[in-house]
């Protein structure tokens, strides 16, 4: 059984999330595990100067946070009447991050899925997103991002960005395979560059990919720059609602270390297509 983690925070967007998760695997047994993390925020602290207090606050939060995941679960046993998918409600404690990483290690989870507003200007340069905060901590999962107002109806391809200079290993597309054989989809493997001669450290690897890909239906396709990586991405893949983008979190990709350009997180932040950051 496939163990699926989705983070709530009760909002429009995180139903999405949790929506566009029952659709993709509406054929596949899963376990469900719908989480809230919960803490004070600075403005609910100012001025508490006693741990009663701040019991009482933390009390609030706590009861707020199971009564609203116990509507969500009530919803969905109404309105989603799939014998192959349980669910479990888990309201902690903390920061998101933090919770997110427990309820991983607790579980044994296969996949995150969590849902993202996306941001621009101060917002995005100084606030920063749980979606990012997690991204840079949790590296051993993939996590499924879905932007805010995404109707999932199909998976018909599944474009995987990189430029070739990591080496692939193993198990690195376990979840991109259990998506195309599950929605009978096309891979397409496309490579954002000015010049796209390969050196010889980049053809091996490639090469990896194409074994590691073996037996699908794979296509591979050069995007020229422009602006940034992640716009060149973002340009080819618009209006493709039936398609998944899938990338790495490796931090230090060529792009990364010519410009500065910060890819995984514009990526996360305005890609419309959900996306796919696979484990370091």
């Amino acid at each position: 059984m496939k163990k699926i983690l989705i983070t709530t925070d009760f909002s429009d967007n995180a139903w999405n999330a949790i929506f566009t998760a029952l659709k993709i695997y509406t054929e596949v047994d899963c376990h469900f595990y719908l989480l809230h993390a919960y803490e004070p925020t600075p403005l609910n602290l100012m001025g508490s100067k006693s741990q009663q207090r701040l019991g009482v606050i933390y009390d609030s939060l706590s009861k707020n946070s199971v009564d609203e995941l116990e509507e969500v679960l009530s919803y969905l046993k109404i309105n989603h009447k799939n014998p192959k998918h349980q669910f479990t409600a888990l309201s902690k404690p903390g920061n998101l991050e933090d919770s997110v990483e427990a309820v991983l290690d607790e579980n044994d989870i296969d996949i995150l899925i969590m849902g993202t507003q996306g941001a621009t200007g101060a917002k995005e340069v100084f606030l920063g997103s749980n979606t990012v905060k997690i991204l840079n901590l949790i590296t051993s999962t993939p996590i499924l991002v879905v932007p805010t107002g995404f109707n999932f109806q199909s998976l018909k391809t599944l474009f995987f960005a990189t430029d070739f200079s990591a080496p692939y290993k193993k198990n690195l597309f376990d979840s991109i395979i259990q998506l195309t054989k599950i929605w009978n989809a096309s891979i397409e493997v496309v490579h954002v560059a000015i010049e796209f001669n390969l050196n010889d450290h980049q053809e091996a690897h490639k090469e990896v990919l194409k074994e590691r890909l073996s037996g699908f239906d794979i296509k591979f396709k050069n995007i020229p720059f422009e602006i940034n990586t992640s716009k060149s991405i973002d340009t080819y893949t618009e209006d493709k609602d039936d398609s998944f983008l899938a990338i790495l979190r490796h931090q230090h990709t060529f792009w990364e270390k010519v410009i500065g350009e910060a890819v995984v997180k514009k990526i996360a932040f305005h890609s419309k297509i959900p996306v796919l950051f696979l484990p370091q």
